[in-house]
């Protein structure tokens, strides 16, 4: 881990020194779209000035210059946009590849807002950062009806430039403002006076405010494009008086609007002397420590720091050490003694929200123990940092490390990736004195402790806070005196350190996981050998029950042929003697065993007499038929009621049976 974190040092180190990116969040940004591939990110941010990727240079050559000229023209072709939409990557690029095979690695592109001035019109443009200035102009023409030729693009910083020049090149803010000549086209009578203004707003104003309360006097430089309301913000963060509260003397009279821009209000050139005061009411006197509202810092560039304040003529202890004695107080971001957390939390993100802009961190509306909860106890892949921020309005440095360090929009993006944001704040002793209890439940008397030993200038404090298996552990304390890069490296070193951990977690889980899916495997198979043997015993069970069932049927079938055959048997008339007065029949029976039944019978005996004596033997006449030998005949179908005789069974005679079918 040591070792890859040295690599990617040296990577961001060339990075920075190969494209003259300053800014660390913006080049670590770069750098991590390209999954740390140098070559990927010097490529993505450095257009050649053919139009060429530097990996390409080598084979452009063999195109030849019609090829490099293609490609130039490619390069300032005018997009088919209007100023309402942005222009798709391939008509607003800064280069045009030569090889399409090339894989080009891709990331967000960074949108331009420009304001742009003609006359007594104004037009919103909106571009890639990657586009040409022609394609501004092209937008231009068709929403002013102004031919490019007769178009000349005012109040670029670095002077004029050409129409191929592309805007990357420049180092833009985010918001900019300009303005168009039209030389060769005359004005008319009621633009002449605005034509003037049009020239005036590349000027620079130098502004003598003079804050009477404080006794002390700023001379601030303004662009004629800056807007009166942009001052007066500008002025609230050097007074700490809200723009609401500002009373001014020096404006002229024309300037009733704040949305004015300094070129437009009739102030004097190059100097111009203002006052400003606090605006007093009767509620500030019988309230004299009213919360006021907070303010927004302007800036020209994007998540950039304030404007030097050298072109303000002000050092920066002049900007930010004047608190402590002209400064009022401001809103609470957190009512007192709020008793639930939650509601405490919604107005203290709707505060923050209305102090410094709607982009800032997404804060955690719950108590801590659910932030921790939300942090820390789910699946280790989903498991997040929770950053702890503590806010207090009497540090000097409140507002500057909220507007231009948490409200940055590099930080407000890692911030939402990979912490839990919950806030704080501890202006109120009483709100300080709860925070500190929550955090004793939470994470021991040491963080409480620590807490208490940090002043108030010291603040706003940012706690990066690591959830483990038996306690929280804090990685950092950071405190309000830092910079954005400063901000973004300590939370990068947090997020490697729980990185490391958040692997071994998952290493764990995965490995308990596995265990616990081997043993639900064992119980469900166990599971269903029980559930299989259950329904073979089941099974049986029935069997037996069947066979007992038949058994019982085949017994009671049993003992009543048993009970025909006894009471045929007792039925039979007594076998007569061999000498008698009547003639005698002597019947020999084979079974279909091969036991033969001998008995004798009276000649006049009937057949039934017969049948009913080898039903008594157990082969009743139904389910048996009673043969003769020779010829063969089937004594059972004689009629029962004939005798012996009659039947030819006499003197003697062998019978067999035989099982019907």
């Amino acid at each position: 881990m040591a070792s890859d974190s040295m690599d990617r040092e040296i990577i961001l180190a060339d990075f920075q020194a190969c494209t003259g990116i300053d800014n660390i969040a913006e080049a670590i940004t770069l750098l991590e779209l390209n999954n740390w591939d140098l070559v990927a990110a010097i490529n993505g941010v450095m257009p050649q000035e053919n139009g060429i990727l530097q990996s390409e240079a080598s084979q452009a050559n063999i195109y030849g210059p019609h090829s490099q000229a293609a490609t130039a023209e490619a390069a300032v072709a005018p997009p088919a946009t209007s100023s309402s939409s942005s222009s798709p990557p391939s008509s607003s690029s800064a280069f045009c590849p030569v090889l399409p095979s090339r894989h080009i690695v891709e990331r967000q592109p960074r949108m331009l807002n420009f304001r742009v001035e003609y006359r007594q019109r104004t037009v919103e443009v909106v571009v890639e950062e990657g586009s040409a200035v022609g394609e501004i102009k092209h937008i231009l023409e068709t929403e002013l009806q102004v031919p490019i030729s007769k178009m000349q693009l005012k109040g670029w910083k670095s002077g004029d430039v050409s129409d191929i020049t592309v805007l990357r090149s420049l180092h833009l803010p985010k918001n900019n403002s300009l303005y168009v000549l039209t030389p060769d086209i005359a004005p008319t009578a009621s633009t002449s006076q605005n034509s003037v203004l049009q020239e005036s707003l590349n000027q620079n104003f130098l502004l003598v405010i003079s804050h009477r309360e404080a006794q002390r006097d700023y001379n601030l430089n303004f662009p004629g494009s800056r807007t009166i309301q942009e001052v007066k913000r500008n002025v609230s963060d050097l007074t700490n008086i809200p723009v609401r509260h500002q009373q001014w003397e020096g404006w002229p009279a024309a300037a009733s609007d704040d949305s004015m821009t300094l070129a437009a209000s009739g102030i004097s050139y190059p100097c111009h002397h203002l006052s400003v005061c606090r605006r007093s009411s009767p509620a500030n006197n019988q309230e004299p420590t009213e919360e006021c509202a907070d303010v927004h810092m302007v800036s020209d560039s994007e998540g950039d720091d304030f404007e030097d304040a050298s072109e303000f003529g002000v050092d920066e202890s002049e900007m930010f050490g004047m608190g402590s004695s002209t400064g009022c107080r401001k809103a609470a971001l957190m009512p007192e003694n709020s008793e639930n957390e939650s509601d405490a939390l919604l107005h203290f993100t709707a505060e923050f929200s209305t102090r410094y802009g709607e982009c800032n961190p997404v804060f955690f509306i719950g108590t801590l123990e659910a932030a921790s909860q939300e942090a820390f106890y789910g699946k280790a892949r989903d498991r997040k940092l929770l950053a702890i921020y503590l806010h207090n309005d009497e540090s000097v440095l409140s507002n500057v490390f909220c507007s231009q360090m948490m409200c940055a929009d590099s930080i407000v993006a890692y911030l939402s990736q990979n912490f839990i944001t919950w806030a704080w704040d501890v202006t109120k002793e009483a709100n300080k004195a709860r925070l500190l209890t929550i955090c004793t439940r939470h994470f021991g008397s040491v963080v409480a402790q620590t807490i208490r030993t940090y002043k108030t200038d010291q603040f706003p404090l940012l706690l990066t806070v690591m959830g483990k298996r038996t306690s929280n552990e804090v990685l950092n304390v950071i405190q309000g005196n830092t910079t954005v890069d400063e901000l973004m490296m300590r939370l990068m070193g947090a997020m490697e350190i729980f990185s490391a951990q958040q692997q071994e977690d998952i290493k764990d889980e995965d490995e308990r996981e596995a265990r616990e899916m081997v043993k639900r495997e064992q119980d469900e198979a166990y599971q269903l050998s029980l559930e299989a043997d259950r329904k073979k015993r089941e099974a049986q069970e029935r069997e037996q029950a069947e066979q007992l069932r038949l058994q019982q049927i085949q017994k009671e079938a049993d003992d009543e042929k048993e009970a025909i055959r006894l009471s045929l048997e007792h039925a039979l008339p007594p076998e007569p003697a061999e000498e008698g007065g009547e003639p005698i029949s002597k019947l020999r029976i084979r079974t279909p065993s091969g036991e033969f039944l001998v008995r004798r019978f009276l000649g006049s005996t009937k057949l039934q007499v017969l049948f009913d004596f080898v039903a008594s033997k157990g082969y009743p006449w139904d389910d048996f038929k009673l043969l003769t030998t020779f010829p063969r005949r089937n004594i059972t179908q004689l009629d029962p009621a004939s005798s012996l005789l009659e039947a030819k069974l006499f003197p003697q005679e062998t019978l067999f049976l035989e099982a019907k079918e």
